[in-house]
């Protein structure tokens, strides 16, 4: 369960700087294989490193959601003002990271039934 927490974490701290497209292509090559290996659920995997990328969408500096809501806003709304505004739903994205991880077969239950 460390590596998983390092590889999100560092999937995490990576999204403050790159976009989720070169998060994708650069760690998940990397990492995917050595965690499947260890006997990990390839569906479990796959929905946590997807709600981390999401994640890194909105988080400051660089994250692109937050760009996309500055366009729209009005002016009256500060960049500053949509960055501690979103920091909620980082909040929520991450206890929600915390809790799939403790909880696996609320990802992996739908899957096994159907296939």
């Amino acid at each position: 369960m460390g590596a998983v927490i390092l590889v999100m974490l560092v999937m995490f701290l990576l999204g403050f700087f790159l976009d989720f497209i070169e998060i994708t292509f650069v760690v998940v090559p990397i990492v995917a294989p050595i965690l499947l290996s260890m006997g990990l659920d390839p569906v479990w995997l796959g929905v946590m490193i997807a709600i981390n990328l999401q994640t890194s969408f909105l988080t400051p500096p660089f994250g692109f959601a937050l760009f996309y809501l500055r366009g729209v806003a009005p002016n009256s709304i500060s960049t500053s003002q949509i960055y501690k505004g979103v920091m909620p739903f980082i909040a929520i994205q991450v206890v929600m990271l915390a809790i799939l991880a403790l909880w696996p077969s609320l990802i992996t239950w739908l899957p096994h039934y159907l296939f």
